[in-house]
């Protein structure tokens, strides 16, 4: 008959404070300060005492957001103290860690010399430290505590292993077996029956502890069973065995599998499955929880030549003045054809790709541009009902800012923004394409690898490249559990199952292989900086450090480094001009309007053509405007093909006039306007002759005047008054928009301030409500009364500490009742007790708990 046995009373634990609360409580404001600066989830709001504040500390979301902080080793210490009995002491943290000197360490774990040994022995009081002060550790030297949502997170389970591979402990996996199953595994080992299930469990628990009764048994074991061991050993440690319930006995064993189930060196997990005891597997380890051990961040080793500042330094200055004029050209573009704005928000495939082909890049490139852009805040949609993507405000000011102070602006807004370019092309959650400038490529993990990636570049000496695989180790090292998404894992295996082979889920690829998001975005930020300017042939540049470490303006930095913008050009007799380099914006601009960029590069080669020529007439720019400003600006005398050019396309230029009857053609020589009505191209136009010298066309003026210069002629268009127009395009802008704001990646940082005001409310929240007050005399007949932080903080303490306590409780229809309990767990929500009254484990609803009090002994 199976009977329900409430936990065991642990033994007292060591002098020191009770609670966590009782340990924030004798720390100084600054330490306190620093614990919520750590942990700024804790301040919203902000605690009432130090009580609710433990309370949080305790929380499951606010202990795990604090585990992604840690470093590697930090976090090997936790898992350590997880996998420990609690109240551990420093010496069996590192013991756990390294192995005791004098074992012999398991073949399949990392070698640890003397050097390796005295690193972790110099290293852990840091990451004792650490954890301390992050509340994520509290009590005594000799008594050391995870919190319990720590712990909770932490602890090997069959079902959840960890990064340390371990299963759960034998008292664990053997709670709900029958007293007479626990004493069989007792007799089967070799040990002596006990009077009851709980002294069983002890003493299985010290066999697999005792290293030499553990050796003996061991040396028994026929050699198939310790090959299954072995597989188990690192991990995981469970396998698949068809009815692992079924009770065996050793007489009645027939396989390896059997053998170890009968003494209790594999146990059941489900009826299907078995697992490795902790104590078994920390055992067959030589004592270690982990098979590598990394006390000391791993140094980037660059494999590539140093190279000299300067030129890494020129290099970047000359891909970030690139990268103000692709922008510029970029934003140029999209603001005399604004491309629409799809339904889910985003830009369309057909409209990236016209806007690299008009970028000479590529897609990917074009989407990275068109988002640095829209971080920045020069990119937006205008809101309107047909909306369109079209330049900000902003972007005028933009334009007239020194290049330093605009590559400055693309470079903070690149380094802070949560947006992922690279992202825009792959799937979603739905396997369809993600669009550029789409609501799905914000992943908060970005910028924190990108200033990660930088801030390793900038450790190197100057000059010095690295690859992302060259920097990933230590970024794995600083922060292994924010890694996010696997994006390539890796292939699955086959797992066959049988009776002889209890090892399908240890065949598995451990945890953390593959590739995860932190690796890709440390891929993208180093070839996005490479872009950008921010590194120049792979080294950090003087700029980029600038602009890391905030101790100068990066924008002076550069702004030395920059070619000088010129004023003149030199013109070509093959109807070219050469900019030798960087022009004035004015300059680019008006050259702009007259000539077509043919090539760029150092050098930018602009060609004058026909129609060319005629958008600058076209823009109210007369030939002889067009003659003076090319004298002005070239360096040698205007070629004559081009001077024949300007005056042969101004000779024709407005001849012909159209203007809006629905619209019409006039011009003074009648021979032209039959040569134009003979045309067989213009009879879509449907041109009707009303006059010598005037046509009707049925076709709004716009397709008419595209019309005749597909046909070879040089229109222009007039007003009702009969003057000719100017028609050179308006460009498009939003309403002042504000640049796309980052999604937060937990609460912000608070300032000192807040937390100078933060640590002394709490302090006088806890004043008030450890005050004491004359009470009257308990009546035994009447529920416990706590708040519910109070509550809560107890029984975590109740369970940490084994003590039993006395409840007020609630049922669902309302009836009262006074329970003494047992608790084992608080989680989501509720209490898991052994109560008294009910001789049974049972689960209670914490907001129906009135209240709490101990029990005097």
């Amino acid at each position: 008959m199976t009977t329900q046995q409430g936990p065991q009373r642990t033994a007292k634990a060591p002098t020191g404070p009770r609670t966590l609360a009782e340990e924030l409580r004798s720390r100084a404001d600054d330490d306190l300060a620093a614990l919520l600066r750590s942990r700024p989830d804790l301040l919203n709001p902000v605690p009432g005492d130090l009580t609710q504040l433990a309370a949080r500390l305790s929380s499951r979301a606010s202990a795990l957001r604090a585990l992604e902080r840690l470093d590697r080793f930090t976090l090997q210490v936790a898992e350590a103290l997880a996998a420990a009995p609690d109240g551990a002491s420093p010496a069996t943290v590192r013991t756990l860690l390294t192995g005791p000197a004098k074992v012999k360490p398991h073949p399949g774990a990392t070698p640890l010399s003397t050097a390796d040994r005295a690193a972790v022995t110099a290293a852990l009081p840091r990451a004792l430290t650490t954890l301390r002060d992050r509340a994520l550790l509290w009590g005594p030297d000799n008594g050391l505590r995870l919190v319990i949502a720590a712990r909770e997170a932490l602890a090997p389970t069959a079902a959840n292993p960890g990064r340390t591979g371990l299963g759960p402990t034998l008292a664990d996996a053997t709670a709900g077996m029958s007293p007479a199953r626990i004493q069989q595994l007792l007799v089967s080992a070799g040990q002596p029956a006990t009077p009851d299930p709980v002294t069983a469990v002890a003493a299985l628990a010290a066999l697999l502890t005792d290293r030499a009764r553990c050796d003996a048994l061991l040396a028994t074991a026929p050699e198939p069973a310790l090959r299954l061991l072995d597989r188990l050993v690192w991990g995981p440690p469970t396998g698949t065995v068809p009815d692992a319930t079924r009770p065996v006995t050793a007489e009645d064993a027939q396989s390896p599998v059997e053998w170890l189930l009968a003494r209790g060196l594999l146990l059941p997990s489900s009826p299907g499955s078995v697992v490795l005891p902790r104590e078994l597997a920390l055992h067959l380890r030589g004592g270690r929880t982990h098979r590598l051990v990394e006390p000391v961040q791993p140094e980037p080793a660059p494999a590539g030549a140093r190279r000299d500042p300067q030129a890494v330094d020129n290099a970047a200055a000359g891909q970030a003045y690139t990268a103000v004029r692709t922008v510029e050209e970029l934003l140029g573009l999209w603001g005399l054809n604004p491309p629409p704005t799809l339904r889910a928000g985003g830009l369309g495939v057909r409209d990236l790709k016209r806007t690299a082909q008009a970028l000479e890049g590529t897609e990917q490139q074009a989407a990275f541009w068109l988002e640095l852009a829209y971080t920045a805040g020069l990119l937006a949609p205008d809101g309107e009902a047909d909306e369109r993507w079209c330049p900000t405000p902003a972007y005028d000011t933009w334009l007239q800012q020194d290049t330093a102070d605009r590559w400055a602006l693309l470079a903070a807004s690149w380094l802070a923004a949560t947006r992922v370019p690279a992202l825009a092309g792959g799937p979603d959650g739905k396997g369809k394409p993600r669009a550029a400038l789409g609501p799905e490529l914000d992943r908060t993990l970005a910028p924190s690898v990108r200033r990660a990636a930088l801030a390793l570049l900038a450790e190197l000496p100057p000059g010095t490249p690295a690859t992302a695989e060259e920097l990933l180790p230590t970024l794995r090292w600083q922060r292994p559990l924010r890694g996010g998404p696997i994006t390539a894992p890796p292939t699955a295996v086959g797992h066959p199952t049988a009776a002889a082979h209890p090892t399908a889920a240890a065949q598995h690829a451990p945890p953390g292989q593959g590739r995860d998001l932190r690796d890709d975005l440390t891929t993208w930020t180093l070839a996005e900086a490479e872009l950008l300017g921010i590194t120049g042939r792979g080294a950090l540049a003087a700029p980029a450090r600038a602009l890391l470490t905030a101790e100068a303006d990066p924008a002076e930095v550069l702004a030395p480094l920059l070619p000088r913008p010129l004023d003149h050009v030199i013109l070509q007799p093959d109807l070219t001009a050469i900019a030798p380099g960087p022009l004035l914006t004015p300059l680019a601009q008006a050259l702009a309007l007259c000539a077509d960029i043919e090539s760029k590069g150092g050098a930018t080669v602009y060609r004058f053509t026909p129609e060319s020529v005629r958008r600058a007439l076209d823009a109210g720019r007369g030939a002889a405007d067009l003659q003076a400003f090319l004298e002005q600006h070239s360096r040698t005398p205007v070629p004559q093909p081009l001077s024949y050019l300007i005056d042969d396309v101004a000779r024709r230029h407005g001849i012909l006039r159209v203007g809006a009857a629905s619209s019409y053609l006039r011009c003074d020589d009648p021979a032209l306007l039959n040569e134009v009505l003979a045309d067989r191209r213009s009879a879509d136009l449907r041109l009707r002759l009303l006059a010598p010298t005037v046509l009707a066309a049925q076709a709004p003026p716009d397709i008419l005047l595209a019309t005749l210069r597909t046909m070879g002629y040089a229109p222009a268009a007039e007003s009702a008054e009969g003057d000719v127009l100017i028609t050179r395009p308006d460009s498009h802008r939003t309403p002042p928009r504000a640049a796309p704001t980052p999604v937060p990646d937990g609460p912000p940082t608070p300032d000192d301030v807040l937390l100078a005001a933060a640590v002394k409310a709490v302090r006088a929240g806890d004043r008030a409500a450890t005050a004491v007050r004359r009470e009257p005399a308990p009546d035994p007949g009447r529920l416990p009364r706590t708040a519910a932080a109070e509550t809560l903080a107890s029984l975590q303490t109740a369970v940490l500490l084994g003590e039993r306590m006395w409840i007020g409780y609630l049922n669902a229809e309302g009836i009262a009742s006074q329970r003494i309990i047992d608790p084992v767990k608080v989680e989501g929500g509720f209490v898991t007790a052994f109560d008294h009254h009910a001789d049974e484990l049972r689960t209670f609803a914490l907001h129906r708990i009135t209240g709490v009090a101990e029990l005097e002994e």
